[in-house]
């Protein structure tokens, strides 16, 4: 196994956030799949998902992690999409890749911190908050094959969160 710290969560769950504040206290690289699929396509998520659909842009996402698993990356902190584990395929590369860990966040706190950003395409509904309540419920299953550990972040602050993951991970890596 390589040995990563990979985020996963639904949108607005502080995968970003979180993966800064560990790329700071490691010293990883962060790779936020995500931008790396923006960059790479040279258009935003909003235009893939107009353009092809959701269907290629999860494409792009098993591809993206394809290449970090067959590059061998190695130390990085990789902060990934909300939809990338609906793919059982990206569940095993995820795991593949080091050690995942599922930030999960109040439903009202995700409203609260996505409401703002219209580059959240399948949040673009007449009801957002009853749009989150059915993905997390479709999702959960997904991040519980994806993740070795849950992390409920909505009474935590980013260091109790940042050394948490760390210890985890260390206990994790350490028990192989």
């Amino acid at each position: 196994m390589l040995k990563n710290l990979i985020l996963v969560g639904f949108m607005g769950c502080g995968k970003s956030t979180i993966g800064r504040q560990l790329s700071k206290a490691l010293g990883y690289p962060l790779i936020d799949t995500d931008a790396r699929i923006v960059a790479q396509q040279k258009r935003s998520i909003v235009d893939i998902f107009e353009q092809e659909g959701e269907e290629s842009f999860r494409d792009l996402e098993t591809q993206t992690l394809q290449d970090l698993r067959d590059g061998r990356c190695h130390k990085r902190i990789i902060a990934t999409g909300g939809g990338t584990v609906l793919r059982e395929e990206n569940q095993e590369l995820l795991r593949e890749l080091g050690f995942v860990v599922w930030l999960v966040a109040h439903p009202k706190t995700i409203l609260e911190r996505t409401s703002r950003n219209k580059e959240r395409p399948l949040l673009q509904t007449e009801d957002p908050a009853v749009t989150i309540a059915q993905m997390l419920q479709e999702r959960d299953e997904h991040y519980r094959k994806s993740a070795h550990l849950v992390l409920e972040t909505t009474s935590l602050d980013f260091s109790e969160i940042t050394t948490g993951i760390i210890e985890c991970a260390r206990y994790h890596y350490g028990s192989q």
